[in-house]
Formats: C-alpha cells, structure tokens, sequence
C-alpha cells in the first residue's frame, strides 16, 4: 500500500452497561483478553499492518488513562517512529459544541484536512477480530465507491440485541443499517455491522461539513450508518474469527473460545501479527505436583494446583491443592492452597484465602473485581 494512502480514526464511545463491573474503571478498549492482550491492541494491529502512520483516537472523557498506561510511548504499533503520529479527542467535546451551536465536526475535519490521506478507514474495539484492511482497501478501490462498510455473516444468538444488521442487494452493495428483528430464530445467520469503514477522505470532509449545519448525529458512527442509505456502499464481507462483545457472557465465553486451536489460529495467526505491549518476564515455573490441562498460561505464574479449562495472566500463583476451572485468572492473582473455583473471573491484583470456594456457571460466570481480598465462599454471585 502506498505510504500515507490511508489514515485512521479509532474510538469506541459506546459504554455497555453488561460489561460491569469489569467496565467500572476502565473502557470496553483496555479489556484484558487471552492472558496477555487488551481488546485495543486487534484494532491498532491492523492499522500497523496496513502501514498506516496517522491515527485521531477519540474516547470518553474520564476513560483514557488506563488507554495511555497500555500504550505507553506506542513502540509496539510503531506510533513512536518519526514519520507516525496519533492524536486523541473526547466525544464529549463534540456533544458540547454540538450543543452551544458551534460546528462540532470542525476537529476532526482538522485532523483529517493535515493527514493528507485519500483514504481513511474508521474502527473499534467491541467487535473482536483481525481484519486485513489492505484487502478491504483493495476491495474499495475496485468498487470505486465512497464508502465500504465491512460486515460478517454471525448466528443472531452470538450478536448483541442492539447490534447493527446491513441489508445488502443482489450486487453485494449495503443499502441500509436495520435494527436486530427479535423475530429471526436464534440460529438464524445475519449480516453484522463491524462499524468498520473504508471512505475517500475529500468526500467525507464535504458530509462532515454539510452534518454539523443540519443537526446530524455527533457520533461519526452513527452519521456514517446513515450516509449508507444515500451513498452506494461496497459491501466487504470479513470471514475470519470474530466475538461481538457486548456483556459478560459474550466477554467471558470469546475468551474460551481461545482455548479451541480453530479459533486461536484464526485470530491471532491468521497472517497477520497482532501485537501488544512487550513484557520481558521470567517463565512461568509449574511445579511437580501441578496439573494443567487445555489451559493458558502468560509469562510469570507459578501453578502448584490444578488447572483446567483456563486463561491464566501474568504473574498469577495458584498455590497447592487449589483446583480452578472453566475460569479467567487475570494479572498479579494470589491464589492460596485449598482454594475451589469453577466458572468465575478474577480481576487483576486479587487474594482468594485458602480454603474458599467460588462457583459460578458458564452463563454467569462469577466476578470478583479488582483488588479484592476474598474471605468467604461466594457461590453464584452471592456471599455463602
């Protein structure tokens, strides 16, 4: 791809209430996931391997330190080198321009005016995947159209009931974004929107100014779905792995879902690095009498128990005689001997005492949040 034929803009503005507590202190973007990898490293992956230089994250205010703690200077995703350069921007910034009548798209019209890119693809972090966006760039530049929306074929039971449908025609090109029909079975196949888009720059500057004069949506999502019923649309289809998170269970279960060799291929080696931030850690020591089995283990841990059916996170102990299941160990867990967990998530920098047991089920999974010293059994979420 020609250097600086695209830029990006990053952000995930939406707050899902049923990802709390998990989402108490941080954004959906810096969730822990597969042991060693927040759900903001799969977006910024794929702009660092489409050689893109220029990113304008937007956030909500109040919710970007833990974003810059995992950052840091940017090393991994190459944003520390001298041609590469990211800004960050509040949506709440844009609601109150919006509200004191100013023209609230004039930032990023700004930013996208001095990146100086034909292209620029927008992108989020609830819908995990990897997504090769020179191939949805190539794909766009065939199609020659303003805008090319990615999509994926899902089962309505594994998509949030707020999610986005494309409707497309015999052409492979969207004509709407629709709300999800509670009436479609379960099993049923839809087409979900990634809020994923390719657009020509020059074009969408021109909309972004027409939107902020007559009162459209502040979110460049939302504007960007309705652009998508007045302009023909490439519709790409993405085939690889993909988890709509939207609540725990979606959260918790696209983290099982690592433990299957397919879908751990086909995130995370499917051509494409995905990279995060870089630990340089001692191994993780299993002891003589430690059992594992279909787990995962960062750098780090030290397992004396047994463990099955779990992502287990830097610097974790579990002590003897502990036997965890079907359960995500998040950083820094001291987990003490004797201890029972099945079905559970344990935040970063907890202590389980010995002896305790904590038993949840795989539709609700127990949460125990983070620093938190635990004392008693909790059994479905509730103190024994």
């Amino acid at each position: 791809m020609k250097t600086n034929s695209m830029c990006a803009v990053l952000g995930n503005i939406s707050r899902f209430e049923g990802l709390w507590p998990l989402t108490e202190n941080r954004p959906l973007d810096t969730l822990p996931f597969d042991c060693k990898y927040r759900l903001l490293d799969f977006p910024l992956s794929s702009i660092a391997n489409a050689n893109i230089h220029s990113i304008l994250m937007v956030f909500n205010e109040g919710e970007t330190r833990s974003v810059f703690d995992h950052i840091g200077g940017g090393k991994e995703w190459n944003l520390d080198s001298v041609q590469n350069s990211y800004f960050v921007y509040f949506y709440q910034d844009f609601l109150k321009q919006k509200a004191q009548g100013l023209p609230f798209f004039a930032s990023m019209i700004e930013y996208l005016q001095k990146a100086e890119s034909e292209y620029t693809v927008f992108l989020g972090s609830n819908h995990l995947c990897n997504v090769d966006l020179k191939k949805v760039l190539k794909q766009h530049l065939k199609q020659n159209n303003k805008m090319t929306v990615v999509y994926k074929k899902m089962p309505k039971g594994k998509v949030s009931l707020d999610a986005s449908l494309i409707k497309l025609n015999d052409s492979a090109e969207a004509l709407s974004v629709d709300r999800l029909d509670e009436q479609v079975h379960e099993t049923e196949f839809v087409n979900l929107c990634m809020d994923m888009y390719i657009v020509q720059t020059d074009w969408l500057i021109k909309q972004l100014e027409a939107g902020q004069k007559k009162e459209d949506s502040p979110s460049i999502y939302t504007f960007l779905q309705q652009k998508i019923k007045e302009e023909t649309t490439t519709a790409y289809e993405y085939t690889g792995y993909l988890s709509d998170i939207y609540n725990v269970k979606s959260y918790y279960q696209a983290n099982m879902d690592m433990l299957d060799p397919k879908n751990f291929k086909d995130l995370l080696y499917s051509g494409q690095k995905i990279y995060t931030k870089l630990k340089n850690e001692v191994p993780t020591f299993y002891s003589q009498d430690s059992k594992v089995k279909n787990s995962q283990c960062a750098t780090g841990c030290i397992i004396e128990g047994e463990i099955e059916n779990c992502l287990v996170s830097r610097r974790a102990v579990i002590r003897k005689g502990t036997v965890i299941k079907h359960s995500i160990i998040m950083a820094n867990a001291k987990i003490k001997e004797d201890v029972q967990i099945e079905y559970a998530i344990l935040d970063k920098n907890i202590t389980i005492e010995a002896g305790i047991k904590i038993i949840g089920t795989k539709d609700q999974p127990v949460i125990i949040q983070k620093n938190q010293v635990v004392t008693a059994d909790i059994i479905g979420g509730e103190m024994a």
